[in-house]
């Protein structure tokens, strides 16, 4: 018997997919006027459902407690694969998730053959709804830079970050820019250009509702470019869910808007083989889309909400060693995300110190790994709200943003 065992794909998964499958033949609702959509980095179903038995053993019980998000009652299933590789990066399925266009990977908001694609933010923003882009890493990264930007390059991310205030969106937020200054510190700061182009730069969730028009929150200065993992952070670090809030205070308006939240550091745990990181992560950004969920019980007819992520990352599995006694370490916290840089002299002997660490509580929690990069599964979506039943059944990633302009009624072409 293989060691690992998938804990999620299997009967489970194809007893989702005709149900939702029946839900896309249903009539079309009302069009919503206030569209989120969540994207959980690197967030599988094996992120989605280990997060959910370690809940469940919280409860001191074998089983799985829902997250908020996983009780929408439309689930799909959305394929994630590039225009030349089955296993996607992050640039080229968020520029699928924004514009409904397939690109090579590490391209952005640009077909294969250089052609710039236009986002649904812009069609959106011309239609008349506030704009809002929102990522628990830097603004100008892969998957929310997909929203507001093109490049043949993803790591270009100076020439990225001046696309920011040239879209004239009424929100962002984030850690920082990645490059504030350019690649060899020599550029405007980017924090200026913004300031120039009429944004308010806030360091504090709080303040945004101060502002009058065009806000950038961003965590206090000298932090770094993203926030710091939730397994990690102290009290005072900006949090998702505090971004998620002040944006929809922000945004709200009689008009409607249009908010694309990310949680950015799912993937980055993943890439580290973090079980417990991991997990911590996704709570907070089920924690991020509740603040949604409340908004959307005070609307229900104006609402719709859509949770999916970009791909897989890690082939995260619940191996047979799985029980309650495990994943309640979890709680240890026994693999912070950075070992003490005092402890050694060579960088190599630190990151190799930390992944033993980290390999060792997966162990003891019943976590396996069959990569330390993204996979190919398809990912999940859910639903729920005005034109929610868009969502069901089985497509691919390209098809979201079109069944986004769909449901709100604004021309995809």
């Amino acid at each position: 018997m293989k060691k690992y065992v998938l804990f999620i794909l299997g009967c489970a998964l194809w007893l989702v997919i005709p149900l939702s499958s029946c839900q896309t033949q249903q009539p079309a609702s009302k069009a919503p006027k206030y569209v989120f959509l969540f994207i959980g980095d690197g967030m599988g179903l094996a992120q989605v459902a280990a997060t959910e038995a370690y809940l469940s053993a919280k409860e001191g019980a074998v089983g799985s407690k829902n997250l908020p998000f996983s009780n929408f009652p439309v689930i799909g299933l959305a394929t994630t694969f590039s225009a030349n590789h089955y296993v996607t990066c992050s640039s080229a399925a968020g520029t699928a998730l924004s514009t409904g266009s397939k690109t090579n990977n590490d391209m952005l908001g640009m077909a294969p053959a250089g052609d710039t694609l236009t986002s649904i933010t812009y069609k959106l923003k011309r239609a008349g709804y506030k704009i809002g882009i929102a990522t628990t890493v830097g603004v100008d990264h892969a998957t929310p830079a997909a929203f507001y930007a093109s490049s043949g390059k993803r790591s270009s991310y100076y020439d990225i970050a001046l696309q920011l205030p040239a879209s004239n969106f009424d929100f962002f937020a984030g850690g920082d820019f990645i490059k504030p200054s350019g690649k060899n510190n020599d550029r405007p700061d980017i924090h200026h250009v913004a300031a120039e182009a009429g944004y308010t730069i806030v360091r504090d969730h709080a303040a945004v509702s101060g502002v009058a028009e065009k806000v950038i929150l961003l965590q206090a200065e000298n932090k770094g470019a993203e926030l710091p993992y939730a397994i990690d952070r102290t009290d005072d670090d900006l949090t998702l869910p505090q971004i998620t809030a002040a944006a929809i205070k922000f945004l709200d308006n009689e008009k409607g808007f249009f908010a694309m939240i990310e949680g950015g550091k799912i993937d980055w745990a993943c890439h580290s083989n973090d079980g417990a990181t991991s997990i911590y992560e996704t709570i907070d950004f089920a924690n991020a889309v509740q603040h949604a969920i409340d908004f959307y019980h005070r609307h229900p007819d104006e609402t719709l909400i859509i949770v999916t992520a970009d791909h897989e990352t890690g082939g995260l599995a619940l191996n047979l060693e799985a029980d309650v006694d495990g994943l309640l370490l979890v709680d240890e916290k026994t693999t912070p995300y950075e070992v003490d840089v005092s402890t050694y002299m060579d960088k190599n002997a630190r990151r190799q110190e930390r992944q033993n660490r980290i390999a060792g509580q997966n162990r003891k929690i019943g976590l396996g790994w069959t990569s330390n990069d993204h996979t190919g599964s398809p990912v999940p979506v859910y639903a729920i709200g005005a034109g929610s039943e868009l969502f069901g059944g089985k497509y691919d990633n390209t098809d979201i943003p079109k069944r986004i302009c769909r449901a709100m009624g604004v021309a995809f072409q």
